[in-house]
């Protein structure tokens, strides 16, 4: 059994008002063996879309290598455009070494909601997948539970949006209460492509654009949140 520990702790300023929640990166990042075009940081493989979305967003042209150059180039956009990353899972056992959500046991969760009550400006949740089993939504639905707390529905629409309520305790007579947004954005995986070219929307916009493809839709979606 392959114990599989996050390489990264949470990436938060005190300034931060968006936070990115995934789930693990893949074991390479944990025992080090990074390929060539991997960068050592949140969201650091090549084969994960994130900051190639990100990349087309705001014409960035980042670097995609183990430098600590490629590294430094995106702590800076998150630090000036004020997200963060948290991903929700602190360590997993797997059977097989991949990348699988599915594929994890014996999960053990970071303290998302502790992270919030840390940091009082942080009012939007960027989940990078749904709420399929062993998704960031799945598990933060499972992690406040055990805060007596529960999503409620904004929007439907893919990505679908829900809110819920924070409360935190300053002192004996004192509480503070803030409105917590998620969005669940579509993943990044090459899984996730099948699902999209079932939206209706993205049917739409295939019709009327045939090299309108599952890349340009991703970024469509993201762009409104980065």
């Amino acid at each position: 059994m392959f114990k599989h520990t996050h390489p990264y702790k949470p990436f938060i300023q005190s300034d931060t008002t968006k936070l990115i929640v995934g789930t693990l990166p893949p074991p390479r990042f944990s025992t080090g063996e990074l390929l060539e075009k991997d960068v050592d940081f949140c969201y650091g493989s090549y084969y994960n879309s994130l900051w190639l979305f990100i990349d087309k967003i705001h014409s960035l042209n980042l670097r995609y290598d183990n430098s600590q150059a490629a590294i430094e180039q995106r702590k800076q956009f998150l630090i000036k455009n004020k997200i963060g990353v948290c991903d929700i899972v602190e360590s997993a056992e797997r059977e097989k070494i991949d990348a699988s959500d599915l594929g994890m046991q014996n999960i053990k969760l970071r303290d998302v909601i502790g992270y919030l009550k840390q940091y009082p400006s942080i009012d939007t949740l960027l989940f990078t997948g749904g709420n399929s089993k062993n998704g960031p939504e799945y598990f933060f639905r499972k992690h406040i539970r055990d805060y007596k707390m529960k999503l409620e529905m904004v929007s439907n629409e893919i990505p679908r949006i829900h809110q819920f309520k924070l409360s935190v305790r300053l002192n004996a007579a004192e509480t503070s209460s803030r409105i917590i947004k998620t969005v669940s954005l579509t993943s990044g995986s090459g899984a996730a492509n099948i699902s999209i070219s079932r939206i209706p929307l993205y049917k739409q916009l295939k019709a009327k654009n045939p090299k309108f493809n599952t890349f340009d839709f991703r970024v469509m979606q993201y762009r409104e949140f980065f």
